[in-house]
């Protein structure tokens, strides 16, 4: 099991009044799967990514992170998970522009204290992965949106996470870059990485194993493709 969410709620306060956004959310992901979880602007989505990434707590519930409740742990714990633990890869690629592909990739490993040759050479191995061996001494401004992306799944991976966490990871590409992307996703569950899909876009969503809908701050049980084909029939 590499995550487990129990009962998980999450309220914001506006003044005096109380705003639930998610209620009672319970999700299990197992090693190797490859899940997306689907909904609409303003249906909690984006609040559940936050909290299955340890950017946000709970207001109630349990959330375990490959055998760790995280229930009270310190902020410098949850920081050293995001760092070990969690691979992300947001919408925009975010990349520094001043660093290179490669400098950009390996930028996580400085916090884990890794040595320089160290890092390059685990950056160095994943932009490879990524098809951009010939791009790694481009800066970002020298790249496509489609590339920027690719580093950007290459930084994700280069710590070699137990959860890889995409919000929106074409939202900013255009239809042949995008679909390029999601082929990389893939690969990357084939070869074993563990992947959670936040989308709006059915066909994004489609190509996950199991597709999980999220309304009003509600989850339903997962559903593989080809019952998500039956239901639209």
């Amino acid at each position: 099991m590499v995550l487990e969410l129990r009962d998980i709620c999450k309220d914001y306060t506006r003044g005096k009044i109380v705003v639930p956004v998610l209620e009672n959310i319970n999700l299990t992901v197992e090693e190797g799967e490859y899940i997306a979880i689907m909904g609409p602007s303003g249906s909690g989505k984006t609040t559940l990514m936050n909290l299955i990434g340890c950017l946000d707590q709970p207001t109630s519930g349990k959330r375990i992170l490959k055998g760790e409740d995280l229930d009270g742990v310190s902020d410098n714990r949850l920081a050293d998970i995001r760092n070990r633990q969690i691979g992300f890869v947001f919408q925009n690629a975010d990349l520094l522009p001043g660093l290179t592909a490669l400098d950009n990739v390996a930028l996580p490993l400085i916090y884990r204290g890794v040595r320089k040759k160290e890092r390059r050479a685990r950056a160095r191995e994943m932009l490879e992965l990524v098809g951009l061996e010939d791009r790694m001494d481009h800066k970002p401004n020298q790249l496509s949106g489609g590339q920027c992306q690719r580093v950007a799944i290459a930084r994700a991976m280069v710590g070699n996470p137990s959860l890889l966490l995409a919000d929106e990871p074409t939202g900013a590409l255009d239809t042949k870059s995008g679909g390029q992307i999601m082929e990389l996703f893939h690969h990357l569950n084939a070869s074993g990485v563990t992947i959670i899909m936040i989308t709006h876009a059915p066909e994004v969503a489609s190509c996950a194993q199991k597709t999980y809908l999220i309304r009003d701050g509600r989850i339903d049980a997962g559903r593989s493709p080809a019952r998500q084909e039956e239901g639209e029939r």
